[in-house]
């Protein structure tokens, strides 16, 4: 076991911070950027699409990666990159800059994220403390997003918009530094050649999936172009997965997703992360609309919901989950994480934020910890050493898919809601909780459903690979 191993763990938790955060800390600078900027409403969704693009298409390529040339050597490059498109983000005069900056950090991020989840799996061996690294890991992931926003506020009403961007280059500093004084030095034990066609096919299908769903948002799920998009991303993709089964170098080898744990945790981890931002999105407007929260003091609304889901995920990974094993945290967790914001669907307009809001937050944080932790955890745990940058990487995917999905659906949904409720007569403001409450409740149900489904793919009691000691491998 490494002697440091607590302070790669903290390197490896401030960068990961650096990424997840980078995913909503951009939503509150938004209205100053544009003001400052000059760009229009239609322009202003690719600031946030353009990350999640380029980091969802190139994640499987920047796991590989890892694997290949050591994880240590990628995840400095990944840390150094994303610094320097920050700064470039924070510095830029025009948007075409500014979009280009978030793609940069997008395309680093898609070579940090997978090689730090990695470098936490080959440094803690021991299964007790294995655990414990994965609840704080999967703590940080499942608050990382309302931490965005709390930062995201707090830095753009007393500093400027631009310091959403330049905040990074602290995260970055700590990470690159700790990162060279910590970990070992890089090598990989084998260099299979690189599965180009798997990249291409992979790379461009998930662009596409990405891209049409991001179009969605902007337009309509009845566009030809959308559904043009939709269509090359899932052909592309099944194209990669029958490809993945004949080539002799496989991108992404199936046996790491046809394990019914594994396979189950990321179905789990997609459910949540596609559920999760009807909370961060439409939560956010309902404090700063209807509760006329300024952007600091509705990040601070959120403190309650990241205090309960990190209490959730590190009971769940050194407590429960040696003991009772996935099924039951997974699925159960999913359930209660519904049941919260199921809560938040009951909203009105005149609802305060003590009786309405607080209560769904520690519900749903709660139960978002216990399965964000779980699955993170049985979801890498027993991987090949030689496959654990390209498992992490699976699991990146999977989370910026599903948030992509969840984006596009719940804010059409939304949408939908809120135009009929114009037609019946209603308010503006009472159409929009109109809107926010169907939904939360589509998103409650979605959760629900996927609770049950992974009740019946995981398996039941403690995995093997959780009670055996891992593999240390070279970083």
């Amino acid at each position: 076991m490494h002697a440091k191993r607590w302070l790669i763990l903290a390197v490896i938790a401030i960068a990961q911070v650096m990424v997840i955060l980078d995913a909503t800390v951009v939503n509150i600078a938004l209205p100053s950027a544009q003001k400052s900027l000059g760009f229009s409403d239609d322009q202003r969704q690719w600031l946030i699409t353009g990350y999640a693009l380029s980091f969802g298409s190139l994640l499987l390529i920047g796991g590989r990666i890892a694997d290949l040339f050591g994880r240590k050597v990628t995840f400095l490059v990944g840390v150094a990159g994303f610094a320097i498109a920050s700064a470039v983000g924070g510095a830029a005069t025009g948007f075409d800059v500014l979009v280009a900056a978030r793609i940069g950090q997008g395309v680093f991020a898609a070579l940090l994220a997978p090689a730090a989840l990695s470098l936490l799996t080959t440094t803690f061996t021991d299964p007790g403390e294995r655990g414990k690294a994965f609840g704080i890991f999967g703590a940080i992931s499942g608050a990382g997003g309302a931490i965005g926003l709390l930062l995201g506020g707090v830095l753009t009403e007393y500093l400027d918009w631009r310091w959403c961007m330049y905040v990074n280059l602290v995260f970055a500093a700590i990470g690159f530094f700790g990162g060279i004084t910590l970990l070992g030095r890089a090598s990989a034990t084998e260099r299979p050649k690189i599965d180009f066609v798997g990249v291409a096919s992979a790379t461009l299908g998930m662009f596409a999936l990405v891209f049409g769903l991001g179009n969605a948002e902007s337009k309509s799920w009845g566009d030809p172009g959308v559904w043009a998009f939709l269509l090359v991303g899932l052909v592309l993709l099944t194209g990669f997965v029958v490809w993945q089964t004949i080539v002799k170098h496989p991108l992404l080898p199936l046996r790491v997703l046809l394990h019914r744990n594994r396979g189950g945790s990321f179905l789990a981890i997609f459910v949540l992360c596609a559920g999760m931002f009807v909370i961060f999105l439409f939560l956010t407007y309902f404090m700063q609309v209807n509760l006329q929260f300024t952007p600091v003091t509705s990040g601070i609304g959120f403190l309650p919901m990241i205090g309960t889901l990190m209490v959730g995920a590190t009971l769940a990974t050194t407590v429960l989950l040696p003991r009772v094993g996935p099924r039951l945290l997974v699925s159960g967790g999913m359930v209660l994480a519904g049941a919260g914001i199921g809560l938040l669907a009951l909203l009105k307009a005149d609802s305060s934020y003590a009786s309405g809001v607080l209560p769904a937050l520690l519900v749903a944080g709660f139960g978002i910890g216990l399965t964000m932790a779980s699955a993170m955890n049985v979801g890498i745990a027993g991987v090949d050493p030689q496959d654990s940058g390209v498992a992490s990487a699976a699991i990146n995917a999977v989370q910026q898919i599903g948030g992509s999905i969840g984006t596009a659906l719940f804010s059409t949904i939304a949408s939908s809601a809120v135009t009929a409720a114009l037609g019946d007569g209603k308010a503006p403001l009472d159409a929009a909780v109109a809107g926010y409450s169907t939904a939360f409740t589509w998103s409650a149900i979605l959760f629900a459903v996927g609770g049950v489904v992974c009740a019946f793919i995981l398996r039941p009691g403690v995995p093997d690979e959780l009670t055996t000691a891992g593999p240390a491998v070279h970083m």
